[in-house]
């Protein structure tokens, strides 16, 4: 076990809280977030990115796990924000988050999101799309502000990832194309207009990454265009926006430091830049799996048991895929324990599946739990932090669980879990009926 996990008297203990109590007196399935080993990775990125570095800032990636208890959380560590939708926009006007500290991202902005946006006074837009300019210049009129803007390039880089959550390959929904054609109009568009400052380049190469070359070889294409707006425009970019993607451990995976990634590729900014004939920009990255995954988990309690001799084991729990989409989605793989038999040699091998009414409603395969597993038991699966409750729903009607937040053996609810009244709320009979 790590610092944050460990077992006591035989149950589990997460970031000192007893997980079995946990679950008794907030209920299941329930979302678990540790602040220490949140803390923890801001800290590293700290002492490894931004005090290291001039000029360096970290953006969190919103879309990995995003509430108005964390956006504090990110408030207070000086840690800027990336947002995708007018949602988590919203949920940091709620915050109380620095409009400067935050930079708006996304394949296709709605002009209400970009109108928003802009009135908030966010520090950066990434454009991503050929149409975006004219609706953030509509935008920049109406409230008479200029914006900085980032433009998001595909660098036709293929990392080492699954298929669904690789985003830098040239055929991509994300980015803009390197066709000369295509990129260079954008470039001078941004730097004739009034209302725009090209400010830098940003690009995304994929998540759950373990190796560093993809993204060295993605920065050498990004400084290339570098050199050709000097060339072509006498302009100079002011900062590069690295993205992120850093792997995390989910099961066997070994881990890297954040120093793995950044020290080569800021070795490389600046021998590219000094190649280049212009100021080093300033770097940013974009973590978001990285910082939560492995401060979250998520409790079940255990329910029907089917065994089917000879072939398989169930056990069912009372969530599933409606709190954790991505063992569906692409297969992703999680670890875990019966928190209340922690201590107990893990001996048999079972399949855990969820409740909802679909044969792919699996959490957990050949999985190890002790032989007197029965119903009532509490399931902890480990490094839920991220895409967890980000990428809940509904499904079936069922509620989306609640989250509440552990730090040093106490315990507070981050966010309520949904009642059936919220999921009806909106629901209305007809007056064509």
């Amino acid at each position: 076990m790590d610092n944050i996990r460990e077992i006591r008297d035989g149950k589990l203990f997460f970031d000192g809280c007893d997980t079995v109590e946990l679950a008794r007196k907030y209920g299941t399935p329930l979302y678990v977030m540790s602040y220490s080993e949140i803390e923890k990775r801001l800290s590293e990125l700290k002492r490894d990115f931004t005090d290291k570095y001039k000029g360096a800032r970290v953006a969190y990636a919103s879309k990995a796990f995003c509430t108005v208890g964390m956006y504090e959380i990110l408030k207070r560590a000086g840690v800027c924000i990336d947002v995708v939708s007018g949602g988590e926009l919203y949920a940091a006007e709620k915050a109380g988050f620095p409009a400067e500290r935050v930079e708006f991202n996304g394949n296709n902005k709605l002009p209400s999101e970009v109108d928003q946006a802009v009135r908030y006074g966010v520090g950066r837009i990434i454009v991503d799309g050929l149409q975006e300019l004219p609706i953030i210049v509509e935008a920049c009129k109406k409230y008479n502000k200029k914006m900085n803007i980032m433009v998001r390039i595909t660098p036709g880089v293929a990392a080492s990832t699954h298929d669904y959550i690789v985003t830098g390959k040239k055929d991509s929904k994300f980015g803009i194309p390197l066709d000369e054609d295509v990129f260079l109009p954008i470039i001078k568009e941004i730097i004739d207009s009034e209302w725009l400052d090209l400010y830098g380049l940003h690009m995304h190469i994929g998540s759950q990454l373990f190796e560093n070359d993809a993204f060295l070889e993605a920065l050498d294409v990004l400084m290339d265009w570098a050199g050709r707006i000097k060339t072509e425009y006498g302009a100079e970019i002011k900062e590069v926006n690295f993205g992120g993607g850093f792997g995390v451990k989910y099961t066997n995976e070994e881990r890297k430091p954040y120093s793995f990634f950044l020290d080569p590729m800021m070795k490389r900014l600046e021998e590219r830049s000094n190649e280049i004939g212009i100021d080093m920009p300033a770097p940013v990255i974009e973590p978001g799996r990285s910082v939560v995954a492995e401060a979250g988990m998520t409790l079940y309690t255990i329910g029907q048991i089917k065994d089917i001799k000879g072939i398989r084991k169930y056990v069912s729990v009372d969530g599933g895929m409606g709190d954790n989409i991505r063992v569906a989605l692409y297969q992703a793989e999680y670890d875990g324990v019966i928190a209340n038999r922690a201590g107990e040699t893990a001996d048999e091998t079972v399949t855990v599946c969820g409740k909802y009414c679909e044969s792919g409603d699996i959490l957990l395969k050949d999985f190890k739990v002790p032989s007197s597993v029965s119903m009532g038991d509490i399931l902890a699966t480990y490094s839920t932090g991220a895409y967890g409750y980000s990428m809940a729903s509904n499904y079936n009607n069922n509620p989306v669980p609640g989250v509440v937040l552990v730090r040093d053996g106490k315990s507070d609810w981050m966010v309520k879990p949904q009642t059936y009244e919220q999921i009806v709320q909106n629901n209305v009979i007809p007056d064509i009926l």
